[in-house]
């Protein structure tokens, strides 16, 4: 299975996107929201990835952030809901609002994105409520910056070490590189600390 693909990005429409890896391109359908950040033609581009394999297709949803492949794993685990809806989900909502709607119920918001009737929409609150209160409880009010930080200290502090130690490998890494992936922020948080 396909779980990440970096590389070049050499066609872009909104259904989707193609990304050259070492010579093979491979067509990738993201969601609106990925599709505004994965920049021009030509550049770099990483996105995570989850692989659809039914009898006759193979297809390849991409996500440019971990918390967009999250809540696409966990639409897609609802009955009913399948990786095309729930890339259109993505498409009509910010994740944010979207965990925020699930959370409160807020039914005649989820109506409001195209493809969701109100059984959907039910079915949605009833499957997935109670884990986006505790997402969103433990993610409340993080948005942009706080929420890199929060991901790299969870991160390191999984890792062993102590909050103190991770908050100050933290925001030294993301003061000096505020545009890099989180791959980057934590292999260089990690070398920080282990040169104390």
């Amino acid at each position: 299975m396909i779980g990440r693909l970096r590389g070049q990005l050499i066609d872009k429409q909104p259904q989707g996107i193609t990304i050259d890896v070492g010579g093979v391109g491979y067509r990738v359908q993201v969601p609106l929201s990925t599709y505004y950040r994965v920049g021009e033609i030509d550049s770099a581009v990483d996105l995570r990835i989850h692989t659809h394999v039914r009898e006759d297709a193979l297809t390849l949803f991409g996500f440019a952030t971990p918390a967009e492949h999250e809540l696409f794993e966990r639409l897609i685990a609802v009955s009913g809901v399948g990786p095309r809806l729930a890339t259109n989900i993505l498409s009509g909502i910010d994740a944010a609002e979207l965990v925020a709607a699930l959370a409160s119920g807020d039914v005649a918001r989820l109506t409001r994105i195209p493809g969701v009737g109100k059984k959907t929409a039910e079915r949605l609150v009833l499957e997935l409520r109670e884990a986006m209160q505790r997402q969103a409880s433990s993610t409340a009010v993080l948005s942009g910056a706080d929420r890199h930080k929060h991901d790299l200290l969870a991160a390191l502090i999984h890792l062993g070490y102590s909050r103190a130690e991770a908050e100050r490998a933290a925001d030294r890494v993301l003061r000096e590189q505020p545009e890099a992936p989180m791959e980057d922020w934590l292999r260089s948080a990690l070398h920080a600390l282990s040169a104390r």
